[in-house]
């Protein structure tokens, strides 16, 4: 095969084999090869998503965590798009913006420092990836004459391809404060006909000289005095992006002319049937990279709604499915470019491969939904700038209109007017959300617990973990290692203080993978203090109880016995057990798309969140429920045994992706043997850290009580197990008994029973109202029936208790008794009276009921009515005025 264009390799080098060839080459080097994090970081609040491949050994660098390896290698997904790193309305437009890219990086951890990894780099790159040197050049920090003379020893560079840079472009720091250093960054040069010159050059901008290492010499600790110290154990941390990269090794100049870029686009192509070059160009690149971030946010567990991560995941979402309409696609296309995506990536990101049913059903309803209301959207756009003179910026108030109305965030808003040549009014959009939004939105940081936090953290730096001894023992012993009362550290409390207190050792759990905080008592040895114990929290890996001294005192040092409250421990474990039969129950009955995304384990009853996309039938409900108490009833062992995450989930463990796993992680499989998962293989099998039955058996029997929608693909399922379940059959119990002995009659017959008076009141109701016609008619004699004024027949009655409803139907009657007349009739109820004035066909030319019903009910306190000339109603607040409007009609009459 002939040479890639500008780099002499010999062979096509695909992303896989890229991605592949790093991790080797350092594993080769005694580097540990570390899984991607997640894209919702875990140790950074600050961070929206991970966007670098170093912000998962972030606490590493700081001395706060310890790995068991000093060298790193990772192939590490990242997310731009939202906050400070946000590259959204740049896709698809350039060669090298991404929402979603993959950094390369190595790292060393107080071992190797420059001139090693300068040699690294300089040795992947030019030897085992076989880039020309001459097309290769450095820049530095403008002091580092270190690493200038590195460059030079190892590579051979001479000044003027080591390009010192004075600015911080050239100056990595974690934060104002803590771990920072000098940069070195590695440029690739397209050559002469591309427009661009070197970087710290006036058109540094251009295109001809591409950064794709940049490595960062982890050297000084920033000091809040301004001082810089030199870090006891210099570091090392690099990032390549995989796209860039693979550009440079295939010959091309553009991220999306990739081989990995282009599958996707080209089954955007197919699917949609329009080319993947030429007009829509840019819409196949918008697809094929928002499809990329969102079903990788989908599957680290961010699903779309309308605030923080959430929301930002429906931005990208919905600008792709915007670019999908503009290709012509009339029915939802994105969901449809799943498989392409894990045939590309599902290799390297299993858990892409895991989630595929949530990514493509979340899609295919999100973009269901916003379809529906597209079309509406852009007409309104539309409208708008059909009115505006050219390049005049739309205002604010029709982009917040979009937004609030249609969906539409305002960065889609923005690139539609881009095709346009048009701005927004930015300040308007934002005085619009404002004004609708009186409170302003805290920007997303975190707990919001700082202060408090950094108490715990001191603590955990001095002190260590706390070791939990409570899947073994509900008492033990444990020493004071720090009380906190008032949000800070003290050495004593005394009787009715209220105070957290941190022990070495504990059988209290703390709250967490949804499951309460235990409560009890600590009790000295001589019994003289005792701390009653109202919950348990969980922070930097320390058990924290939480209570208050009701008797005597306690100082840091003492040791105090752990009571858990046994009976509550009990039903906690009966329903963190029963959650897990219940997870795997409706995975098997409504599909492995079935995703835990949030629980509740209480001592009341147990809460489960799962991803599912519609409601769940009853006769679903009833099924899963029978799953679980078959389960149950088998009494098998709940085993517990230990394990790496890769052996669990190896073995079918259940686990969420982007979980912050140790090195050993604790597998809890629970339910017997399931045939349906082949020989050996149990029911249910999940990584959890809480505390469970010893069998299943002791959960007794599970209860679903109710189901419902959360949120947009989220249902809430509430149930009760063991002695909570047992609480609330015998309280529907007690009412079935209450109410069968109101009604004397045995449980068993309350149904027929109370059918049985349903029937007898209906019939009751029948005869009530024929009584009443018959009594408002007078049995049927006109002598009865009616009166004479004038030469009228005139027939009045006043009823009590008769609905309104039923005065036409009695009025009708009359009218057949008097045969021609006027008929009045009102009714009382609870003191309010209705009348209805009846004029027979024959007398109409001569009177109207509306007019008639009118002067009824003015006497009656009241005003208005209406209806036919030959029949009205109306209605008066004072019944007791009912003979007086008998008497006005009968007077207007004569």
């Amino acid at each position: 095969m002939s040479a890639v264009k500008g780099t002499g390799l010999e062979k096509m080098t695909t992303a896989k084999e890229i991605r592949s060839a790093f991790l080797n080459y350092f594993g080769k080097h005694d580097h540990e090869i570390v899984d991607s994090s997640p894209l919702v970081p875990r140790n950074d609040p600050t961070l929206l998503f991970t966007n670098a491949g170093m912000v998962q050994f972030k606490n590493v660098f700081t001395g706060q965590e310890k790995r068991d390896y000093k060298r790193a290698v990772t192939t590490q997904k990242c997310v731009r798009a939202g906050g400070k790193h946000n590259d959204l309305e740049n896709v698809g437009y350039t060669a090298r913006h991404h929402t979603f890219f993959e950094m390369l990086g190595n790292f060393s951890f107080g071992d190797y420092f420059k001139e090693h990894a300068i040699e690294l780099a300089w040795n992947l790159l030019t030897k085992e990836f076989g880039l020309p040197q001459e097309k290769l050049l450095v820049t530095v920090y403008h002091n580092d004459e270190e690493a200038v003379g590195h460059w030079k020893k190892i590579a051979g560079l001479g000044d003027d391809r080591i390009i010192r840079i004075a600015t911080s472009d050239n100056f990595w720091s974690m934060g104002d404060t803590g771990p920072c250093g000098p940069c070195s960054e590695i440029f690739f040069d397209h050559g002469e006909g591309i427009p661009g010159g070197p970087p710290g050059s006036p058109d540094e901008d251009g295109d001809r000289f591409i950064e794709i290492w940049n490595l960062v010499f982890m050297q000084f600790e920033q000091m809040a005095n301004g001082d810089r110290l030199d870090l006891p154990r210099p570091s090392i941390d690099t990032g390549m992006g995989l796209e860039r990269v693979a550009a440079v090794l295939q010959g091309k100049h553009d991220n999306y002319d990739i081989d990995l870029m282009q599958k996707i686009i080209q089954a955007s192509a197919d699917v949609s049937n329009v080319a993947a070059d030429g007009e829509f160009k840019v819409s196949h690149r918008v697809i094929a990279d928002h499809l990329r971030s969102s079903s990788f946010l989908i599957a680290d567990g961010v699903l779309p709604s309308n605030e923080g991560r959430g929301y930002v995941l429906r931005r990208i979402m919905r600008r792709a499915m915007r670019h999908a309409h503009i290709l012509g696609a009339k029915d939802p296309m994105v969901w449809k470019l799943v498989p392409a995506l894990v045939e590309e990536m599902g290799s390297a990101f299993p858990e892409l491969e895991r989630a595929q049913p949530l990514i493509t059903e979340t899609l295919k309803l999100e973009e269901t939904r916003f379809k529906e209301t597209l079309g509406r959207g852009l007409r309104l756009l539309e409208d708008a700038t059909d009115k505006l003179g050219d390049q005049e910026a739309l205002s604010g108030e029709v982009a917040f209109k979009l937004y609030d109305t249609f969906g539409f965030p305002v960065d889609l808003t923005k690139d539609i007017l881009r095709g346009q040549g048009r701005d927004l009014d930015e300040a308007g959009f934002e005085s619009a959300m404002q004004k609708q939004k009186e409170a302003a939105r805290a920007a997303w940081s975190g707990s919001g617990e700082a202060a408090t936090d950094q108490v715990w953290f001191d603590i955990h730096e001095r002190a260590g973990a706390s070791e939990f001894l409570g899947y073994q023992t509900e008492t033990a012993e444990g020493q004071v290692q720090a009380l906190v009362a008032g949000g800070n550290e003290t050495d004593a409390v005394s009787e009715g203080a209220d105070v957290m207190v941190v022990l070495n050792q504990t059988s209290f759990y703390g709250e967490s993978g949804g499951q309460e905080g235990d409560t009890g008592s600590l009790k000295s040895e001589d019994g003289k203090t005792v701390i009653e114990i109202t919950d348990t929290l969980k922070k930097e890996g320390l058990h924290i109880h939480v209570g208050k001294v009701t008797q005597g005192a306690v100082k840091v040092g003492d040791v105090l016995e752990t009571h858990v409250n046994h009976e509550r421990r009990a039903r906690l474990r009966a329903h963190h057990s029963a959650t897990h039969l219940l997870h795997e129950a409706l995975r098997q009955r409504l599909g492995d798309h079935v995703t835990q995304k949030g629980s509740l384990v209480a001592e009341d009853r147990l809460r489960f969140d799962i991803a599912h996309p519609k409601a769940i039938s009853e006769e679903e409900l009833r099924q899963v429920e029978k799953d679980v108490n078959d389960r149950i009833r088998l009494n098998a062992d709940v085993a517990v045994h230990l394990t790496t995450p890769e052996e669990a989930i190896k073995a079918g463990a259940m686990a969420l992706f982007g979980e912050k796993y140790g090195d050993e992680v604790r597998v809890v499989s629970m339910g017997g043997e399931d045939a349906g998962k082949g020989a050996g293989r149990t029911y249910s099998t999940e990584l959890c850290g809480g505390t469970h039955v010893a069998r299943t058996g002791d959960i007794g029997f599970l209860k679903i009580v109710s189901e419902g929608g959360l949120a947009a693909g989220v249902r809430r399922i509430e149930a009760v197990a063991g002695a909570a379940a047992l609480e609330y059959v015998n309280e529907r119990e007690r009412l079935l008994s209450e109410a069968a002995g109101t009604l004397k009659v045995a449980p068993g017959e309350l149904v027929s029973r109370v059918n049985g008076l349903l029937e007898d009141r209906k019939k009751l109701e029948r005869e009530l109202k024929e009584t009443r016609k018959k009594l408002a008619t007078g049995g049927g004699a006109t002598e009865q029936a009616a009166e004479k004024v004038g030469d009228l027949n005139f027939a009045s009655r006043l009823l009590e208790d008769v609905p309104p409803k039923d005065l036409k139907p009695m009025a009708d009657e009359l009218k057949k008794s008097i045969g021609s007349g006027v008929i009045v009739l009102i009714a009382a109820n609870d003191g309010k009276a209705s009348i209805v004035v009846c004029v027979t066909d024959d007398l109409t030319d001569r009177f109207s009921a509306v007019d008639l019903v009118r002067i009824g009910s003015e006497a009656l306190g009241g005003k208005g009515g209406g209806g036919r000339p030959d029949m009205a109603q109306a209605g008066g607040p004072d019944a007791s005025k009912g003979e007086a409007a008998i008497a006005a009609i009968r007077s207007a009459l004569a």
